[in-house]
């Protein structure tokens, strides 16, 4: 390939950084040797020539890098992994935004990050965590952000003024240098519902960056969410449980039921003896949550593979093995049997498509809800939303929302107003969403709020 090359007697015979020796052979000299050998083997000590690197084949041509390469096909030629072909996201958090506004709109409750984690998963992986605030006023929260591997950002305040704008243009100077430098990100995730960073989501977007926003709906400026290409309210998310408000002595209780709620944890049953049946419960919720959020994000076939994936981003300790199944196949045939998922043929032998049964359990519980309305429904036909579901759960102890797609028991009442098995609206005297089996007693529920 290099007929032009002298060979290496040649070479130190015309090169003047050479010694001889007694018996007459030459030799370079040690540094012009070192210089020699670094620029001929590389630093690494690999032949720098195109046919001895190893990042190119026979012919000459470039090879990808092994970790972007899968398993040889059959005939001899090489596909991307799947990895490669999934979103890499970067997440920043404006946490006092947060933690303030879900303390002051949602009954006080503290900000959780697992249900945005769970969120972000059904869209892609997570590569970069970063939280912004005086850590300082948040000292639990900070433990459990550090547990999620989210990198703390201090942002201190001095002499009692607030630091809220300095910790804004941090975010904002850290999230453009991410989009400059790391090139293979491609969606921004920005946790606020603050409109000042508006103009960091056209920047982000006029870079050609996905932005995905998340805040709480009620603390949310109205000109944030038209900005993104998606805007989740965190009020919304799976598993985010909003503590109920407190009645108020000003305000008329409206139909509320007056009987104290009993607290009934959802989904972990304290019974050991049938401890394996309810694991496969909340299995069974959990992967029928997350087939529904696939579709609702992926806008594609579900595969069986996608669904794995997105279950150990979720958690990354799962393993069918721990509820008796051989094999990740096994234990979608196990749901399908339960009328859990749908399993259907795909394109790709060995990997089915997963999708929600269209009928079936899901018309059995909207007629479950339907019976408990009636049944508890006040002199005006009407039932309170709030401790709803713990009276569905006594007349059938098996019933879970999630089980059936559904992310929280809100949506899966809009889902039977929209099938006419109920109806429903909010009411502003009562606080709280209403029930009733009357027809048009109030708005479609895609109105309210």
């Amino acid at each position: 390939m290099f007929p032009d090359r002298l060979s290496p007697s040649e070479q130190m015979e015309d090169t003047p950084n050479t010694t001889v020796k007694p018996d007459g052979r030459r030799t370079l000299s040690p540094l012009f040797g070192l210089l020699s050998s670094a620029l001929h083997y590389g630093v690494g000590g690999r032949m720098a020539s195109p046919l001895s690197d190893p990042r190119h084949s026979a012919s000459g041509s470039r090879i990808r890098p092994a970790s972007r390469i899968a398993e040889g096909t059959p005939d001899g030629g090489r596909t991307l992994t799947c990895v490669d072909h999934e979103e890499r996201i970067a997440l920043f958090l404006d946490y006092e935004n947060l933690a303030i506004s879900a303390r002051d709109h949602l009954g006080g409750m503290t900000f959780d990050l697992r249900p945005v984690a769970d969120a972000l998963a059904e869209r892609g992986r997570v590569v970069v965590r970063r939280a912004y605030a005086d850590w300082s006023y948040f000292d639990e929260d900070r433990r459990m952000l550090t547990r999620s591997h989210v990198e703390l950002i201090d942002i201190p305040q001095r002499m009692g003024v607030s630091r809220k704008n300095a910790a804004d243009i941090k975010m904002v100077v850290d999230a453009l240098e991410v989009a400059f430098e790391r090139a293979y990100i491609s969606t921004f995730v920005l946790c606020t519902g603050d409109s000042d960073f508006t103009p960091l989501v056209d920047k982000l977007r006029e870079l050609n960056k996905r932005v995905i926003g998340v805040g709480v709906e009620r603390s949310t400026s109205a000109l944030l969410p038209p900005a993104c290409d998606e805007f989740l309210y965190y009020d919304r998310l799976e598993g985010v449980e909003i503590p109920a408000a407190p009645a108020q002595s000003g305000r008329p209780a409206g139909p509320r039921p007056a009987e104290p709620q009993p607290v009934v944890p959802e989904p972990e049953p304290q019974q050991a003896a049938d401890t394996t049946v309810r694991d496969l419960d909340t299995l069974a919720a959990l992967v029928a949550q997350t087939v529904a959020g696939l579709q609702r994000s992926a806008g594609g076939a579900v595969t069986a593979s996608t669904l794995k994936r997105t279950l150990l981003r979720k958690d990354p300790t799962f393993n069918e093995a721990d509820y008796g199944f051989r094999a990740f196949g096994e234990l979608l045939r196990h749901l399908a049997e339960h009328n859990v998922v749908e399993l259907l043929e795909s394109s790709a032998k060995g990997d089915p498509e997963v999708t929600l049964p269209e009928h079936g359990d899901r018309e059995a519980a909207f007629a479950l809800l339907r019976a408990v309305v009636l049944d508890v429904a006040g002199t005006d036909g009407t039932v309170a939303l709030s401790g709803l579901k713990n009276r569905v759960r006594k007349a059938a102890p098996d019933f879970s929302e999630k089980k059936l797609g559904y992310r929280s028991f809100l949506q899966f009442c809009k889902a039977a107003a929209t099938s006419g098995a109920v109806d429903l609206r909010w009411s502003s005297d009562a606080d709280d969403y209403l029930l009733t089996t009357e027809p048009n007693g109030g708005t479609h529920p895609d109105s309210v709020q």
